[in-house]
């Protein structure tokens, strides 16, 4: 997709061809400037592709900056502001793909995820972006401008975009190029750590967890004062699923959670009417009746002699009752970047414009996406703050 193979001048190179660089690529290049977008992997848009079960999670109607964490709570507002989740899907439709909206205001593609990546393309090529392929990044410096040697040559800009992600999934390709070329020009990494990731659990815990491995259910996950009611998996591990995968960003090592698996019962109350109106029902019975029954046998086993309900104590019942609304659990750890969704933390937000994205003592250098400390919740925010951040950078690079 090179227009010239022999051309090594421009006035922007963007190093990252997924989701953030594309779309500033682009952007740029509206504006009639020369943009180079350069990526070490052999196509463009590879998290696009896996994102959304194959469906991608484009972004989500809700967006708001309540939904982002950031050292800097504000810092994600006015890029929010000036490229909306409407404006993306004002793009989506232009190219005529057909999306539909899933729970709590997600939006996925109707068919695959390449859709969304053969629009951005599109894109790019219709404003004569330089997109060049298997280009390994060597050195960055920065004279009177931006100079990129690659193995494959070497490149000038005036102004650099750096859109190569954060950590998760390695197995991808990401790597700590943007952090590292960040630090390289005076920026500040803030926080840095796996987040939206499947918890693990002490041993202890998994004598439970384990042979209920796959077992699902809804609940309401609490980490601090931070709530999310979604579904949860139980893994030979620990736990994932989407409330656990929300929780995991807001955890912190040695810091409790707490899950509440019946969050439409009073689960004492429910025992004790259960112990009066079906007094011959063993517990596991009992139970099954709210929740998976592998899991209510395990739970019932675990914490109840095997005696019918009429024969447990008021004070057994409560107890088990009250771990029901409010089992409380102290993760062991987080399964790594290998399965986080995405990297928390990043570049500080006080070394870099809220409005452009440029960093403030570093004229023409960019950053964009999730290698900024601004990290959204699951369900198409990261998405939406990709497009947004990108969009403002592209507008000013």
């Amino acid at each position: 997709m090179s227009l010239d193979p022999n051309n090594s001048e421009f006035d922007v190179i963007v190093i990252g061809a997924g989701a953030a660089g594309m779309m500033c690529a682009m952007t740029a290049g509206a504006r009639g400037r020369r943009v180079l977008l350069l990526d070490n992997a052999h196509k463009v848009g590879k998290k696009i592709l896996i994102s959304g079960g194959g469906r991608c999670n484009f972004t989500n109607m809700h967006t708001k900056a309540e939904n982002f964490i950031s050292a800097n709570k504000h810092f994600c507002k006015s890029a929010l502001a000036r490229y909306t989740q409407q404006d993306f899907v004002d793009l989506v439709n232009k190219h005529q793909i057909s999306w539909h909206e899933k729970a709590l205001g997600q939006l996925f593609c109707d068919g695959p995820a390449k859709a969304i990546v053969e629009m951005l393309v599109q894109e790019c090529e219709d404003v004569n972006v330089d997109i060049r392929l298997l280009h390994t990044i060597t050195d960055v410096t920065r004279d009177d401008g931006y100079i990129v040697k690659s193995d494959h040559g070497t490149f000038r800009a005036e102004s650099l975009v750096l859109a190569t992600g954060g950590l998760s999934i390695p197995k991808m390709g990401a790597t700590n190029f943007t952090h590292r070329i960040a630090k390289k020009f005076g920026l500040e990494l803030i926080n840095v750590r796996p987040g939206l990731v499947p918890l693990t659990l002490s041993p202890d815990d998994l004598t439970l967890m384990q042979p209920l491995s796959g077992v699902s259910m809804e609940c309401v996950a609490t980490s601090g004062k931070i709530k999310f009611r979604e579904a949860m998996l139980l893994t030979h591990r620990g736990l994932s699923g989407p409330a656990i995968l929300q929780v995991s960003s807001y955890w912190r090592e040695g810091d409790d959670i707490i899950l509440d698996i019946l969050p439409d019962t009073n689960a004492t109350e429910y025992l004790l009417n259960q112990k009066r109106d079906d007094a011959k029902s063993k517990p596991k019975n009992v139970l099954s009746n709210l929740l998976v029954a592998r899991l209510a046998t395990a739970l019932a086993e675990a914490h109840l002699p095997d005696r019918s309900i009429s024969e447990i104590s008021d004070k057994e019942l409560r107890r088990l009752g009250d771990m029901l609304n409010r089992w409380v659990l102290t993760p062991a750890g987080n399964e790594g970047y290998a399965k986080a969704e995405v990297t928390l933390g990043g570049v500080d937000t006080a070394g870099l414009s809220s409005k452009t994205m440029e960093a403030k003592d570093v004229p023409g250098l960019f950053v964009i996406g999730e290698a900024i400390d601004v990290t959204g919740w699951l369900g198409g925010y990261n998405f939406q703050w990709a497009w947004s951040s990108a969009y403002v950078a592209g507008e000013a690079a």
